[in-house]
């Protein structure tokens, strides 16, 4: 059979900086200054991560959302600033001539050693040694970036343990909380709540504090609905958490913990806009769709002699996600 002729290399094409040295330099000067920019974006982020306070009791939609953007900012300019100086980099000043070599039989000290100077060889193709200026500004980004990962990492831990085991609607020396509308505080009447009526609910006294507020109302938050008592199917034991058909639920989807804000009037189904969990209220909210894979807690409630709805105690289990050791804070709380 005839063999097809090898065509060869092409010949090789020179850049402006690898004839022009001024080139070069402008080359090597931009590299640095994207490895720079990384270096910049890493501190943005942890500036705005440490710096910007959400845990006082005072953050605003507007801290929130400046503190959003600039970890956005930070993180990508930090990413995109080690990426394209490390393209440009390659682009403009590593070599860039093809080689071609014949394939040869695998012999075991031969290779290791033929490795080893192929490894010389592409650390000197790179001219890290003689370019130090992008030495050191690439060695400044690379150790520098992965801090955004290990702060978001450290937001991970420590463990929940009984934290999400307790809200602000156990009662305080003996006093029980009222349900309150979330946002003003107002306390809700049980003549205010209607058949088909949903009310998003926070405990009475919330507002009022001044450290930790986002943290109690993102453990807390209700939704409070009223149904024909007859839809109702509660199990034995829950006969008294509602109040003639009005029922409360935490709002913290059991996935993730995204808020469930969505109520189905006529099929009294709640869901969660963010991975669609729908939990049934005629079924003590029973997950019947979805990634949830627990009930959403229910809230204790009666009326008070004034006619305002109360919390009979806390949660008798913990809110939210599922967790490692949830079930035995199940157990100690129902204990």
């Amino acid at each position: 059979m005839e063999k097809f002729q090898d065509p060869g290399i092409p010949p090789h094409r020179l850049r402006l900086a690898d004839t022009d040295p001024k080139a070069a330099k402008r080359a090597e000067r931009q590299v640095a200054l994207l490895f720079g920019i990384s270096v910049v974006g890493t501190l943005i982020f942890l500036v705005a991560y440490f710096a910007i306070d959400l845990g006082a009791g005072e953050s605003t939609i507007e801290t929130i959302r400046l503190q959003n953007m600039l970890l956005g900012l930070g993180t990508a300019f930090a990413m995109l600033g080690i990426g394209t100086g490390i393209v440009h980099w390659a682009k403009a000043l590593m070599p860039d001539h093809e080689v071609s070599e014949e394939r040869h039989a695998i012999r075991y000290e031969e290779d290791r050693q033929a490795a080893v100077r192929i490894v010389d060889d592409i650390v000197e193709e790179t001219g890290i040694k003689r370019r130090p200026l992008i030495r050191n500004t690439l060695l400044g980004a690379v150790a520098l970036a992965p801090l955004p990962a290990v702060a978001i990492f450290g937001d991970l831990g420590p463990r929940p343990d009984n934290k999400l085991a307790h809200t602000m609607w156990a009662p305080t020396d003996g006093k029980l909380k009222r349900l309150a509308r979330d946002p003003d505080g107002t306390p809700i009447k049980a003549s205010d709540v209607t058949i088909g009526s949903a009310f998003h609910v926070i405990p009475e006294g919330l507002n009022e504090l001044h450290e930790g507020k986002l943290n109690e109302k993102a453990k807390a938050v209700v939704l409070l609905m009223r149904l024909d008592p007859a839809s109702l199917n509660p199990s034995e034991g829950r006969e008294d958490w509602g109040y003639n058909g009005i029922v409360a639920y935490s709002k913290i989807c059991t996935h993730v913990g995204c808020p469930v804000a969505l109520y189905e009037q006529q099929t009294h189904h709640l869901l969660c806009p963010c991975h669609q969990s729908t939990f049934d209220l005629t079924q003590e909210c029973k997950v019947i769709f979805g990634p949830a894979s627990r009930p959403l807690p229910q809230l204790p409630i009666a009326v008070d002699d004034e006619g305002y709805l109360v919390a009979t105690s806390d949660f008798k289990e913990p809110v939210g996600p599922s967790y490692w050791e949830r079930d035995m804070h199940e157990r100690s709380i129902n204990s």
